[in-house]
């Protein structure tokens, strides 16, 4: 196990080497792989344990009976899911976490490390503190893709999105995490049409775009980049 790479995470920040093992032991952790599309949790379920991304990146997605896909949230490496639905017990998901690349997951009972300990392991309230701050975000993440999704144009939702991702990276220059049907899906807009509006975007100048990488063609002063 990477203990380096785990410190650096927002769930075992302010932990030593020595305490994050300790820490994966009161929480039964497991290592598993999952293939790219494959499901990782599917809405309904009952899940007693929250994942923490290694390698790769998994899709936070939300089917309705339609079949119309939308996707709420991309984990990366570092990052967790399932965290909300681990700490209360007898919760269904109501949303369902999809590889979105071959991915590695460390799985962590998270509720154990809600209770007193019976052994030597003192960071269980540091464990809860950095569980409070993982929840602050994935409230900003949700409340930012609503923003993104307020425009009633799809061209106003690419600017968004694509705006924030520039000042996130602090680039002009950047790679997206999805896919362009991911995208599509992420911004609740149809892929040929958001597609066709970004073909538009290109040979206005407004962008250049290869795949997932974009280039904005601004002045970077607007964005306050540099």
């Amino acid at each position: 196990m990477n203990f380096n790479f785990l410190s650096k995470t927002t769930l075992f920040r302010g932990m030593t080497e020595e305490e994050i093992e300790k820490m994966l032991d009161c929480l039964g952790a497991k290592q598993q792989h999952f293939s790219k599309g494959e499901v990782i949790f599917r809405a309904g379920e009952l899940v007693q344990s929250l994942g923490l991304v290694l390698t790769g990146s998994v899709n936070i997605e939300n089917d309705d009976v339609w079949g119309n896909k939308s996707i709420l949230d991309n984990i990366g490496p570092g990052q967790v899911f399932a965290e909300t639905y681990a700490c209360v017990p007898g919760e269904p998901m109501m949303v369902s976490v999809v590889a979105s690349e071959n991915v590695e997951v460390l799985f962590l009972n998270v509720s154990e490390g809600l209770q007193t300990c019976s052994g030597e392991c003192h960071s269980h309230g540091r464990l809860i503190q950095n569980l409070l701050t993982i929840s602050a975000q994935k409230n900003l993440n949700l409340s930012r893709r609503i923003f993104h999704t307020t425009s009633k144009s799809i061209r106003g939702r690419l600017l968004s999105y694509l705006s924030y991702q520039a000042a996130r990276q602090g680039s002009l220059n950047f790679s997206i995490p999805f896919n362009r049907q991911q995208l599509a899906d992420y911004l609740s807009v149809d892929r040929s049409a958001m597609s066709n509006e970004l073909s538009k975007m290109q040979k206005e100048g407004v962008l250049t775009v290869n795949r997932n990488y974009f280039v904005l063609n601004v002045e970077t002063s607007e964005y306050g980049l540099m």
